[in-house]
């Protein structure tokens, strides 16, 4: 893995400001072998990131899906998507609200709609959904899936506690510690969703899947993979996690390396005025 990141890291300072207008060879070949022989490809990425979704886009043209899991789209705006024939990016946002949803613009995303004609599968956890798993759990918000998925287990001690840390670190430090639990709750719901949406997908369409997502979705040691590992172990899953400038949290099959976008101290959203 950690070779495969190293070939990525040289390719991209390599094409320096370029970089946009490059279609291909983001990825090296071995890596793209071992997504194609995979039933499902994980495509981590940091959302606002403009690099990791042209690397989405290469790994999506490679893959060649039967159907792309979404993060940002829910499941009712991907129904709404499968009911229209969608003509250029502002038909899309409106379909898929967009603008509401809270996400990066979908200028960054658009051409990873493009670079398939494969179905459309929606796993962003609505809002309503998020309260509930604050308010109580996980595996209320989840309703009857809760069991299967795992969610009225307990964490350990250990990953529980490593969450809240990481969670934290994620907030800022801005965040009561009590809120904590709550946090890693939601985080457990929408890898459920996740999970639940590319087993649907998987049974509909019979795979490839491919699936867009963040990082911390995407990881091995303890997101979407290994709700899969639990349901279907016989499903072969590659994870691609994708670093900035080396870091990375969490555990991937490989990992694809790029530079750090310039962007506000997102930590300036908890600041209070005097």
């Amino acid at each position: 893995m950690r070779t495969f990141a190293i070939l990525v890291v040289a390719a991209v300072a390599c094409l320096g400001a370029s970089r946009a207008a490059v279609a291909a060879d983001l990825i090296p070949d071995e890596i793209i072998a071992e997504m194609q022989s995979a039933d499902v490809v994980i495509l981590g990425e940091i959302h606002d990131n403009p690099d990791h979704h042209y690397v989405q886009k290469e790994a999506l043209e490679a893959i060649d899906p039967s159907a792309v899991v979404w993060e940002m789209v829910t499941e009712e705006g991907a129904q709404r998507l499968a009911q229209t024939a969608v003509s250029n990016p502002d038909e899309l946002s409106r379909i898929l609200r967009w603008a509401e949803s809270g996400w990066p613009p979908l200028s960054m995303y658009y051409p990873l709609f493009q670079a398939t004609r494969a179905p459309v599968y929606g796993a962003m956890v609505p809002r309503s959904a998020a309260r509930a798993a604050m308010e109580r759990g996980a595996a209320t918000a989840l309703g009857a899936d809760a069991a299967r998925f795992g969610l009225t287990i307990p964490l350990s001690a250990a990953e529980q506690a490593a969450r809240k840390a990481e969670q934290m670190a994620a907030h800022c430090n801005a965040l009561p510690a009590e809120a904590m639990p709550q946090m890693v709750a939601i985080q457990r719901l929408r890898d459920a969703v996740l999970a639940r949406a590319i087993l649907r997908a998987e049974a509909e369409t019979g795979g490839p899947i491919a699936v867009i997502t963040g990082n911390g979705h995407a990881r091995k040691d303890w997101g979407i993979p290994t709700y899969l590992a639990r349901l279907r172990p016989g499903l072969k899953v590659f994870a691609l996690g994708q670093s900035e400038d080396g870091a990375i949290t969490g555990e991937f099959d490989a990992v694809v390396d790029s530079p750090a976008p310039e962007r506000e101290d997102p930590c300036k959203a908890f600041e209070t005025s005097n």
